[in-house]
């Protein structure tokens, strides 16, 4: 059953689309991101132009991020203090990374900038937290129970403006959490992500939060920047397709709070390592995609002689 995508202007398989949707709001719920890394690739992988791929996943990632943080909110795993100084920089970065990505599409070049973005921050993040995963489970095993920092300090612990955040047991400046919501949320709206691949990892080793409080916290940062990156992409860009918006979201919302269940019974280094590895399988096949030979090839050379 195939339905007619307006803005895309193509025609989609109905299950595909929600089954993808269901996939994606699985991964939010046990990892804690907002499943844009993947599902905007994945997106283009079946034939929807990278730019509507982009402005219409940060809208899906919403309704998925919702249904995650009600779940984990329930569980008490949520921080809203250390979430509202994220979302403050979150807002700020969105906004100017929606500006960018309008700048890009103009000259056009925003579909080599998106996939040559989501190449390089997908191998770098991906390719450090399956290290740190595989170290801190083989520190696991050979000191049994007892656990290690997985942060130091260092000088930008020593910034201005701290605050106290009891619910992450933490006292640091709000200047660290501001700035990480700030570049995520530029990455954001050029990637159609949450920034949960980023984010997370900052979250833990620069901010030291506790793991537990880091999924729910993540995605209720999520929420409210992809909203504001949603909003900008529609006014500006016109590159919303409602119609995939929703068949995504019908599946999204369902598949959150199944992962939300699975995710407290999993260790957070093995969360990690499991991550790792899909983000980085997205990676190679949007490398290969980059330098493989296409089926049609094309010039757009004057003909000579004519």
């Amino acid at each position: 059953m195939h339905i007619y995508l307006p803005i895309a202007e193509m025609s989609v398989n109905i299950f595909l689309i929600c089954g993808m949707g269901g996939m994606i709001g699985f991964l939010s719920g046990l990892f804690g991101v907002g499943g844009g890394f993947l599902m905007t690739p994945l997106l283009i992988f079946i034939g929807v132009p990278a730019p509507v791929a982009v402005g219409t996943e940060a809208n899906q990632i919403v309704a998925s991020s919702v249904s995650g943080v009600l779940a984990h909110w329930r569980r008490g795993n949520v921080d809203f203090k250390m979430g509202a100084v994220l979302v403050a920089g979150g807002f700020a970065g969105s906004s100017l990374g929606v500006f960018l990505f309008k700048h890009l599409q103009t000259v056009g070049q925003i579909d080599l900038v998106i996939r040559m973005c989501y190449v390089v921050f997908l191998g770098a993040i991906g390719g450090l937290m399956l290290y740190e995963s595989i170290r801190a489970i083989r520190r696991s095993r050979l000191i049994g129970a007892r656990r290690g920092k997985l942060h130091q300090h260092n000088w930008l612990h020593g910034l201005p403006l701290k605050v106290r955040f009891r619910r992450s047991k933490l006292y640091i400046s709000a200047i660290l959490p501001f700035a990480i919501g700030a570049g995520v949320g530029v990455l954001s709206a050029l990637m159609g992500v949450g920034g949960g691949f980023i984010m997370i990892p900052a979250m833990i080793y620069l901010l030291g939060m506790p793991t537990s409080v880091v999924v729910g916290t993540s995605l209720f940062q999520i929420i409210f920047v992809t909203a504001n990156v949603t909003f900008l992409q529609a006014v500006s860009t016109q590159t919303v397709d409602v119609v995939l918006a929703l068949l995504l979201l019908a599946g999204a919302v369902v598949g959150a709070q199944f992962g939300s269940k699975y995710s407290v019974q999993m260790k957070g280094e093995q969360l990690r390592g499991l991550l790792s590895l899909m983000v980085l399988a997205v990676c190679i096949k949007l490398a290969f995609d980059l330098v493989a030979r296409p089926d049609d090839l094309y010039s757009i050379a004057p003909i000579v002689g004519h």
